[in-house]
C-alpha cells in the first residue's frame, strides 16, 4: 500500500484530536442518544474514520464505503461532530481523486440518497422539521461531492490547459528547428552555387598559369582570375546582404533571374567553356521568382561543373517551357577533361536536387548517348504555375 500523503495525515491527526477534544468536554450531537450506548463507544467510528483519512488519497473508494459504514455505527452513538465532518471529506476526496466514473456518478447518486432521506424522514416524523434532517444529509454528501466534481473539472482544465500548451511549445520549437535548418540549407546552397564558379574557375587558370611559362598565357589566366575574383566578391557582397537586418542602409541586390543567363553564358565562355544558349521559352510570360533562381542556379552550377569536370566539346544550355513546366537542360562532352581540374565534393548535384525538389519538380544527372557521342546530361523540370505576361521581350542566344 502507497504511503499517505502527509496533508492526509495531517487531517487524521487533526480529525482524531480534535473529535477527543469533543468527546472529553462531553459535547455529543444527540442527547439523549437513541439507542442508548456509553459515551466511550463514540470513539470507535472516530477512530476509524479518523484511520481512514489516511487513505483518502490512495483508495478514495474503499475510504467512502468504510467511512459510510462508521457513520451509520455512529448513530448509535452519542454522535461526534468531527466525526461527521471528517465523512464529508472522504466524500469530497471520492470525487476528487476517484476513478473518473466515481467522480460522474457520486454526485448524482449522493444527490438521490439525500432526496430519500428527506422523503424518509417526512414519512417517518411526518414533521416539516424533517426536511432540516433531509438537507443535513445533503450537507454531508451532496455538498462535498459536488464541490469535489467542481475542483476535479477545475484541475483537469487546467490539466488539459497545461498539456496543450507544452504541445504549442513543442511544435513550436520543432518549426523554428526546421526553419532553421531549411534556412542553413538554402543558405549553403545560395553560397556554394555563388562561389562555387568563380573559385573552380580561379582554380583551373591558377593552375595553367603555373604549369605553363608562358607570358601571354600566364597574362591571359591573371585576367580570368581577377575577372572571376570581382565578380565573386560582388556575389558574396550580395549574399551578405540577404543576411543583413533591416537596420543596414544597403539594400540586398535582386536575386538573378533567367534574364541573366546570357551574361552567364558569356562568363562562362571567357572561362574556357564553349557554351550555347538555346532559350525555347515564350517571351510573353515571367515565371515566379522562385522558379527562375532555381533554374538559374542549376544552369550555373551545370556550367561550374562542366568547366571542372568536362571533357572538350561543345556545353549545350537549352530552355523549354511547356504544359506548365519550365524544363532545363544542360549537356557537355562526358570523358576527362585535357587541361587542369578542380576538385569537387558532389554538393553541387545535391544542391540542384534539393532546389527541384522543394518545388516539387524533377531532377536527373548523369551519361547519355546522344549525336555528339557520350554527354553529360543535367535536366530539370520544374513546375511553374500560372505565368504572368511581361511587357519585356527577350531573345535566345
Amino acid at each position: 500500500m502507497p504511503r499517505p500523503h502527509r496533508i492526509d495525515v495531517l487531517i487524521a491527526l487533526s480529525g482524531l484530536l480534535g473529535g477527543l477534544a469533543l468527546w472529553g468536554i462531553g459535547l455529543g450531537m444527540r442527547t439523549p442518544p437513541v439507542p442508548s450506548l456509553p459515551d466511550a463507544w463514540l470513539l470507535v467510528p472516530l477512530a476509524l474514520m479518523s484511520a481512514l483519512e489516511l487513505m483518502r488519497r490512495t483508495l478514495p473508494q474503499t475510504a467512502l464505503a468504510l467511512g459510510t459504514l462508521a457513520l451509520v455505527a455512529d448513530q448509535f452513538t452519542p454522535g461526534n461532530l468531527v466525526t461527521v465532518i471528517l465523512f464529508a471529506d472522504l466524500a469530497y476526496a471520492a470525487v476528487l481523486y476517484g476513478s473518473p466514473a466515481a467522480a460522474r456518478r457520486l454526485p448524482w447518486a449522493t444527490g438521490l440518497a439525500t432526496v430519500a432521506a428527506t422523503l424518509g424522514f417526512l414519512a417517518w416524523f411526518q414533521q416539516p422539521e424533517a426536511v432540516l434532517l433531509g438537507l443535513m444529509v445533503g450537507l454531508i454528501t451532496f455538498t462535498p461531492a459536488t464541490t469535489g466534481a467542481i475542483v476535479r473539472n477545475h484541475r483537469d482544465a487546467a490539466e488539459t490547459a497545461r498539456l496543450r500548451a507544452e504541445q504549442t511549445a513543442l511544435l513550436a520549437e520543432t518549426d523554428r528547428v526546421q526553419a532553421v535548418t531549411a534556412e542553413r540549407a538554402r543558405m549553403a546552397r545560395e553560397l556554394h552555387d555563388m562561389v562555387a564558379n568563380h573559385l573552380s574557375a580561379i582554380a583551373i587558370h591558377s593552375t595553367a598559369a603555373l604549369s605553363l611559362d608562358d607570358p601571354r598565357t600566364t597574362r591571359d589566366a591573371l585576367g580570368v582570375i581577377r575577372e572571376n575574383s570581382v565578380d565573386g566578391l560582388a556575389e558574396m557582397r550580395r549574399l551578405i546582404g540577404l543576411l543583413r537586418d533591416g537596420s543596414d542602409d544597403h539594400e540586398p541586390a535582386a536575386a538573378p533571374t533567367l534574364d541573366g543567363l546570357t551574361a552567364l553564358a558569356g562568363q562562362a565562355r571567357a572561362n574556357g567553356l564553349d557554351v550555347t544558349l538555346d532559350d525555347r521559352r515564350a517571351h510573353s510570360a515571367r515565371l515566379p521568382a522562385p522558379v527562375e533562381l532555381a533554374a538559374y542556379r542549376i544552369v550555373q552550377e551545370s556550367l561550374t561543373n562542366a568547366l571542372k569536370h568536362a571533357a572538350p566539346g561543345p556545353v549545350h544550355v537549352v530552355l523549354a517551357l511547356a504544359d506548365s513546366t519550365l524544363t532545363a537542360t544542360v549537356t557537355s562532352a562526358f570523358g576527362d577533361p585535357s587541361g587542369p581540374r578542380a576538385p569537387g565534393s558532389g554538393a553541387g548535384l545535391v544542391g540542384m536536387r534539393e532546389r527541384a525538389t522543394l518545388l516539387g519538380g524533377e531532377f536527373e544527372a548523369g551519361p547519355r548517348d546522344s549525336d555528339r557521342g557520350k554527354v553529360w546530361c543535367v535536366r530539370a523540370a520544374l513546375p511553374v504555375g500560372e505565368a504572368v505576361p511581361q511587357t519585356s521581350q527577350g531573345g535566345s542566344e
